[in-house]
Formats: structure tokens, C-alpha cells, sequence
């Protein structure tokens, strides 16, 4: 290594002072390259890079602070429910569905028990009730008296069909669940 060095000395020594200031000046834009290439390009790619993940943990902290949001409502909602569920007045779901429907003017057709699936903490009772022949206000007027029941009463798996024969009328089909604390 030594002896290179001692070639460039000698070579460097054996130039005109003119071509001496051009080695120099091209050694020195050649350092200058090398810094940058070496030092100061990679500090601007980590800094972009750390800008990117500022960016990424912003919006995953928005994301975070919506859902914990949503998680926050949907606890109040559980709880609130559970507690309809506690305080309301216990009864038989076919006879309340009976008096609901006379409250709407509503020839119940058909009310089928269905199976539910067994709970830890509630024991749920649900019917298919089956209307025919009735007009959308009649439907809307029985669904709402079901909702704002006293008794904790839930329609789900509505199914709404006109009627062939006469258009204006509807066949309607849904699925009452009550629940009850065991």
C-alpha cells in the first residue's frame, strides 16, 4: 500500500502547478460526492422514511380513536339493552304479539315457534309471524308497536311481498325474538 502512495506522491510532485490545482479540484468534487453518497443521502432517506411512519401512526391512531369510538357506543348500547332486558315485564311472546297486532288493526295468519340457540345469559323465545293482505301502513303500525313494546320484543328476517291478485296489498313475513334473564 505504502508503495502506491509513494507513486502517487511522486506523480502528484512531477506535475505543473496548473495540473496540480485541477487533481486537486477533482479530488475534491470527488470527496464531495463520496460524502454526500455515504453520509448525507442516507440521513435524507431516514428522515423520509421516519416522515412516512409519522404519517402511517397518525392515520393508525385515527383509525385506533374511531374504533375505540365505535367499541365505546356499542358497550353503552349492550348495556343499556341488558338492562331493558332485566327491568322489562316477562309475559308469553304469542299472546303480546296478539294484543299488539288488535292494537294495529292486524289479522294475525300464522305464529310459528322457531328454535333458538341456547345462551349463558338470556334465554330467547322467538316466533315467525305470518301476515296476509295487509297494507303498508297496517305493517309499519304493528312493527312499530312491536319495537316500542314493553317487553323486550326484536323483529328480525323481515320478508315483504306484494300480493298478485291485488298490488296494493302485501304478504308479510318476520321473525320476533323476546328475551328473557335466566
Amino acid at each position: 500500500m505504502k508503495q502506491w502512495v509513494d507513486r502517487i506522491a511522486v506523480a502528484f510532485g512531477g506535475l505543473a502547478p496548473r495540473e496540480r490545482l485541477l487533481v486537486l479540484a477533482a479530488g475534491g468534487l470527488l470527496a464531495l460526492a463520496l460524502v454526500y453518497l455515504a453520509v448525507v443521502n442516507p440521513i435524507l432517506g431516514a428522515v423520509e422514511r421516519s416522515g412516512r411512519r409519522l404519517d402511517t401512526a397518525d392515520q393508525q391512531l385515527r383509525v385506533m380513536t374511531r374504533l375505540r369510538r365505535e367499541y365505546d357506543d356499542v358497550q353503552h348500547r349492550l348495556a343499556d339493552v341488558e338492562q331493558r332486558i332485566r327491568s322489562s315485564s316477562r309475559g308469553n311472546l304469542r299472546t303480546a304479539l296478539e294484543m299488539l297486532a288488535g292494537k294495529a288493526n292486524v289479522k294475525v295468519e300464522s305464529m310459528e315457534p322457531q328454535a333458538s340457540p341456547a345462551s349463558e345469559a338470556y334465554r330467547e323465545t322467538k316466533v315467525e309471524v305470518g301476515l296476509r293482505s295487509v297494507t303498508l301502513a297496517q305493517t309499519v303500525e304493528y312493527l312499530h308497536h312491536i319495537e316500542s313494546s314493553p317487553q323486550v320484543l326484536s323483529v328480525k328476517a323481515l320478508r315483504i311481498r306484494t300480493r298478485p291478485d291485488l298490488p296494493e296489498l302485501l304478504d308479510v313475513t318476520f321473525t320476533v325474538s323476546s328475551f328473557e334473564p335466566l
